[in-house]
């Protein structure tokens, strides 16, 4: 299939009202080739110091359909930029190497890295069984990673028992470049099912307090310098399609 691409600003993508495409509900909504994405989000608080960082908490999701139904086309990789106005802060919080949580389930992990776990969330996929696509389901958790190459990380892990039980625990490379976005945080997605799957949604909350040579400390925290934080996205599909654009979320200085 011929590779297209759209290139979109969102405006409040995360937070409120229709940007581009249709208007859904408080999110909006995005159509290309044979696929329909929808997003919405937020995060608290709003209103943040202009020039020093607060601690915040946010969440997320993002729903994949094809528009005439049945199973989408399959997610490869999504790159995400975040820009200055934002701050990761994993210096003292523990660790989850991949590998430790790699046959685990969910609980187990959770048990396993809690001291190191910065979100969670849920993700659903679309499955074809019995020539049908079946919509399935599991808990998402998000731990602070090893770093690769003197860079963060954050270890997505998931386990999913239909049609087979298979333990995804993915490293998402978070790296620190100059210019208007700080942070690039890229995320490979592998074939579910043997490829008989799409993820459908995935939905996150990510938020953590830590104490840390004898200071508390936040995850994620922002300023608000200019009254937006904003985002980039990429988002590559198996048939060549790239939804792309830069995502505005309004803050109010305080």
């Amino acid at each position: 299939m011929p590779r297209a691409r759209l290139i979109a600003v969102f405006i409040c993508l995360m937070l409120a009202g229709p940007l581009v495409g249709v208007a859904w509900g408080s999110g909006a909504l995005v159509a290309i080739n044979n696929l329909i994405l929808r997003a919405d989000g937020g995060f608290q608080p709003r209103w943040l110091p202009r020039h020093q960082f607060a601690p915040i908490d946010f969440q997320g999701h993002f729903d994949i359909a094809a528009k005439g139904g049945g199973k989408p086309v399959a997610l490869e990789q999504a790159v995400i930029e975040f820009d200055r106005d934002g701050r990761l802060s994993a210096g003292g919080l523990p660790t989850c190497p991949p590998e430790r949580i790699a046959s685990s389930s969910s609980a187990e992990a959770r048990r396993l890295c809690g001291g190191a776990q910065v979100g969670t969330g849920r993700v659903e996929a679309s499955v074809e069984l019995g020539g049908a696509p079946v919509v399935v389901g599991a808990p998402l958790t998000l731990f602070n990673g090893p770093p690769r190459d003197g860079e963060p990380t954050v270890v997505l892990h998931v386990r999913i028992d239909v049609p087979s039980t298979e333990t995804f625990a993915i490293v998402i490379p978070i790296e620190r470049q100059p210019g208007e976005f700080r942070y690039r945080a890229t995320l490979d997605l592998p074939p579910i099912a043997d490829g008989l799957a799409s993820i459908t949604h995935v939905g996150v909350k990510v938020g953590r307090r830590f104490n840390a040579g004898g200071r508390s400390r936040s995850y994620v925290s922002a300023h608000c310098s200019d009254g937006i934080l904003r985002t980039h996205g990429n988002f590559r599909f198996a048939d060549g399609t790239i939804i792309e654009g830069a995502v505005e979320k309004f803050c109010r200085a305080r």
